[in-house]
């Protein structure tokens, strides 16, 4: 028994389906780019509004507490739909928000900072990301504009594996006792 089978079996009732083989997975390169991303943006986000003085001082913006926090929440909010199906509309926010993080740091990079070496690495960090940001929103859209405007034909399914007239009544058949009682 595999290690994936035995792990799914914790949560399981003993009437539940087994996993018998997995394949691959139907998330794109760019979907699972996308929800790293997610991920990414709330561990980034908890840590701006959770502990904004170790930020402001990796980046050389100190006394920039309360803007970090608030970029955090920002980062949060653009988390969870980065994370859903809709990951076009979180991947969006995050570019918007790269875009702002961007325009915050560069006025730190001139002479009068001392930390501008700190903060041209921040922005650098904040280049990558949005380069990142970008390439998982590229992605994500070509994968999802294939099947726009699109309507999908399932007239051929029956959901039924075997038939409708085999599948009548097996739900009673595999009901406990007091359920077909009730």
């Amino acid at each position: 028994m595999n290690l994936l089978n035995r792990l799914t079996d914790i949560a399981r009732s003993p009437g539940d389906p087994k996993i018998q083989q997995t394949g691959p997975s139907s998330l794109s390169a760019s979907d699972r780019l996308a929800r790293g991303l997610g991920w990414f943006s709330l561990a980034l986000g908890a840590v701006e509004v959770l502990a904004p003085g170790y930020i402001t001082r990796a980046a050389g913006l100190e006394g920039k507490e309360t803007l970090v926090r608030a970029y955090g929440a920002r980062e949060l909010a653009a988390g969870v739909p980065t994370l859903s199906m809709d990951s076009h509309v979180g991947l969006a926010s995050r570019i918007a928000g790269d875009i702002v993080d961007i325009a915050t740091l560069l006025p730190a990079l001139g002479r009068h900072n001392p930390q501008r070496g700190k903060t041209f690495l921040a922005l650098v960090a904040v280049g990558t990301v949005t380069a990142l940001d970008c390439i998982a929103m590229g992605g994500v859209n070509r994968v999802d504009s294939r099947n726009r405007g699109r309507t999908m034909d399932y007239s051929d399914r029956s959901g039924l594996p075997r038939g409708i007239p085999a599948s009548r009544g097996l739900a009673r058949h595999h009901q406990p006792e007091s359920a077909r009682a009730a």
